[in-house]
């Protein structure tokens, strides 16, 4: 081979042997692309790439009470009016609907008047009551007294009668003694007189001074049998007294004990009154089924005029105004232990449009920003476990969402390079784990205790 250098110009020319030799300019160009192309994306791999777990879910309210509830009744009823209509704002304590009675036991109108009237005289009968129980204690006061002045009068004429008895016994037994005397001396003067040492005249002076005696011992005699049985007149009075009085006194505590019962009863009839009377009340009440709070009455469960409902039978369902929006969405089971209160979620609402880079939430279009609240500690569905969602500060989320719609989410993790999530997603691998979540929602855990107690004081 010539190591002569080929003339440029010669080159140039369009000679047929070095075109079929030449590389062709598209070539070049193609091949300057592909090295570009494949530079870009062998430098995108390094890229750092944020990893997430998906999830798809609805809305719905975080606090239980701005959820949509149906209004019951608490009685069985008969339709009577409608008073709104559905898609209407109600306030709290509005009227919905007008029910009237289908018990036979409450048709009479006038029945609270009724009851009101039966309470009146059973208050009036407990009144009289203890108006008898206050007269018989004074009665039972006043035999008391009775008893102890008549049981004091009849002792004090019984120790009359025993101081007499014993004062005619002694004159009694000294005038015995009297006419003993009496009967020695007449019997020695009857022996001196046998003897004639005295005269007749002595004799019978003696004889009737012996008659005397033993009249007047007689007398005594009789007058100490009188007071004895004036004593035991006077005793038997006494326990006449006490048989009287207590006979008095357990009628009267009879009386007493009958009223009581009486009472008792009349009382325990008054709390039943009362009772059915405030029932009354409340079910008049009831004819008028209110709103609960504010909102929206959004679907009435029952329809026309007449309709005959059951007790807890649902009228209609009522959306609250206000409620605090929350996205309530589903996870895998092997991603509940990567979440963690407090972690950043981009949503996707059904109805606006949104263009989601998962790994680069930063040019995400159309997606709104929240963070965990709950995670459930048990699978709601399917293995499933559910997990609330509420919007960031500063983030505010559209007013027109409604509870129910769907929502598409993404959970929000670490940072790694895109050839480690390539890698990671062809293996099947879970995303990495670099911090505990269950520390930190330890943490928050406590501290929204120690907020709430804070709060309570």
């Amino acid at each position: 081979m010539s190591k002569g250098k080929i003339d440029k110009k010669f080159i140039e020319t369009n000679t047929y042997s070095l075109k079929t030799l030449s590389t062709p300019r598209t070539a070049r160009v193609l091949s300057v692309w592909l090295v570009g192309i494949g530079g870009l994306i062998f430098l995108s791999l390094f890229l750092p790439w944020q990893q997430n777990v998906e999830a798809t879910g609805t809305l719905t309210a975080l606090n239980p009470q701005d959820r949509p509830q149906e209004v019951h009744t608490a009685i069985p009823g008969r339709i009577k009016e409608w008073r709104v209509i559905e898609g209407q704002f109600v306030n709290k304590n509005d009227t919905l609907v007008v029910l009237e009675e289908i018990k036979d036991d409450y048709f009479d109108p006038e029945l609270l008047r009724r009851l009101e009237d039966q309470l009146n005289a059973k208050r009036d009968a407990i009144l009289a009551t203890n108006r008898k129980l206050g007269a018989l204690d004074s009665q039972l006061g006043a035999l008391g007294q009775g008893l102890q002045l008549s049981l004091q009068k009849a002792q004090n004429k019984y120790q009359q009668a025993l101081l007499k008895v014993t004062s005619d016994s002694a004159e009694y037994q000294a005038e015995k003694v009297n006419y003993e005397v009496a009967k020695i001396q007449f019997d020695r003067y009857n022996t001196l007189y046998e003897q004639s040492l005295i005269s007749l005249t002595e004799l019978e002076r003696r004889k009737l001074k012996l008659q005397e005696t033993g009249a007047k011992l007689i007398s005594l005699e009789n007058k100490y049998l009188v007071s004895k049985n004036e004593m035991i007149n006077t005793l038997i009075e006494l326990n006449s007294l006490r048989a009287e009085y207590g006979d008095k006194i357990a009628k009267s505590e009879s009386d007493k004990s009958s009223a009581l019962g009486y009472l008792a009863d009349a009382q325990s009839e008054l709390a039943k009154l009362k009772n059915k009377y405030a029932n009354m009340v409340i079910r008049n009440n009831q004819y008028y089924i209110l709103a609960p709070q504010d909102g929206y009455i959004v679907k009435a469960m029952k329809s026309g005029i007449g309709e005959t409902i059951k007790e807890t039978d649902g009228i209609a369902t009522i959306m609250p105004a206000e409620p605090d929006v929350a996205a309530e969405i589903y996870v895998r089971a092997m991603d509940v232990p990567l979440l963690a209160k407090g972690r950043h979620v981009r949503l996707e609402f059904d109805g606006w449009p949104a263009l989601q880079f998962s790994g680069w939430p930063s040019v995400s279009v159309g997606t709104f920003g929240g963070s965990v609240k709950v995670i459930d500690y048990v699978d709601s569905k399917e293995g499933k476990f559910r997990v609330l969602v509420v919007p960031e500060k500063g983030e505010k989320w559209p007013k027109q969402l409604r509870i129910g719609s769907g929502v598409y989410g993404w959970v929000m993790l670490d940072d790694v390079p895109v050839w480690y999530e390539i890698w990671r997603q062809l293996n099947g691998f879970p995303p990495s784990l670099y911090a505990e979540p269950d520390e930190n929602e330890k943490k928050d855990t406590k501290s929204d205790l120690k907020t709430k107690i804070k709060v309570k004081k």
